[in-house]
């Protein structure tokens, strides 16, 4: 891919062609900045009055009337420009692998104890247990836990594909809050609608929540939707195969969680910027709530 001098066309162009972001060269740019129209990727890209400006740019006051240090910048979001944009990345994706390598440590036994059930025994004749028991820990833990090596991996690789680029647009918190929340949907729809005995796991709810969030950040920068339209079909058809065995709720959960936080999260207007994103964020997380609560109500 080429890289174009600045003042080297516009917008739209850039939108139709496969550019290099001038500060990081191989990633896509489709975006240019609107005072000096070089090509930027989402991690450069700071939200101002009108477009997205380059960091150079910001950083310099260009065409301001302030200062460099007037402003600091932000993402398309409102986030921090961070130092390393996958931070927060590495440390969940180390967190699941921690998890995982202590499962093969200690096998069923630490899976019984994190997974997601509703309420029954663990083992015969043993007392119930499960979230509607008082084990609430359950939604969050198994969220980060995988028995198998290939449900890891395809989680995983999901993780660093997506929550990279996620992370460096939307900002460490709003990105942290966009995957725990997503998770702890997918892990509350299938508390819901799953059998009290059947047990579940696996970070599939907040990875589908990361891929709702991915199409609404693309739409959001014009990008071209067809490879996520099909990435996101291609999942849906997987998670509804008729041999089974994949927890539906989960993914239908976090899907729906991400979109909406991710809408409430780069549509926000500037001037009430902070209140739509937390009031969105804390609507969804408020429905998780309530229904588990529901749930626990009907099974105790």
């Amino acid at each position: 891919m080429d890289q174009q001098p600045p003042g080297g066309g516009d917008q739209s162009a850039a939108a139709a062609g496969s550019l290099s972001c001038y500060r990081h060269p191989g990633r896509e740019a489709n975006i240019r900045c609107t005072r000096c129209e070089r090509p930027i990727c989402p991690e450069c890209m700071i939200d101002a009055s009108v477009g997205f400006q380059c960091p150079d740019c910001v950083r310099q006051g260009s065409g301001t009337g302030h200062g460099p240090a007037a402003g600091r910048p932000r993402t398309v979001a409102g986030g921090g420009i961070a130092a390393d944009p996958r931070l927060v990345t590495k440390i969940l994706l180390a967190i699941n692998v921690a998890v995982y390598l202590a499962v093969l440590a200690r096998g069923t036994t630490l899976v019984n104890e994190l997974m997601l059930f509703g309420r029954a025994p663990t083992h015969y004749g043993g007392p119930l247990e499960g979230v509607a028991a008082g084990e609430w820990y359950r939604l969050v833990t198994s969220m980060f836990l995988h028995q198998e090596v290939w449900h890891i991996a395809f989680n995983m690789l999901g993780l660093w594909w997506l929550g990279g680029p996620l992370e460096a647009a939307l900002g460490r918190a709003r990105y942290l809050t966009l995957y725990m929340v997503s998770g702890l949907a997918g892990s509350a729809l299938t508390y819901w609608l799953s059998a009290p005995e059947q047990g579940s796991l696996g970070a599939s709810g907040a990875i589908f929540g990361l891929l709702g969030a991915t199409a609404v950040l693309m739409r959001r920068l014009n990008y071209d939707m067809r490879p996520v339209l099909a990435l996101l079909a291609v999942n849906l058809v997987i998670t509804f195969n008729p041999w089974g065995g994949i927890a539906w709720q989960a993914h239908v959960g976090g899907l729906v969680a991400g979109t909406l936080m991710a809408i409430g999260m780069v549509h926000a207007p500037r001037e009430r910027r902070a209140l739509v994103q937390y009031g969105t964020c804390a609507l969804v997380l408020a429905a998780v709530i309530l229904i588990v609560v529901a749930r626990t109500a009907a099974l105790t």
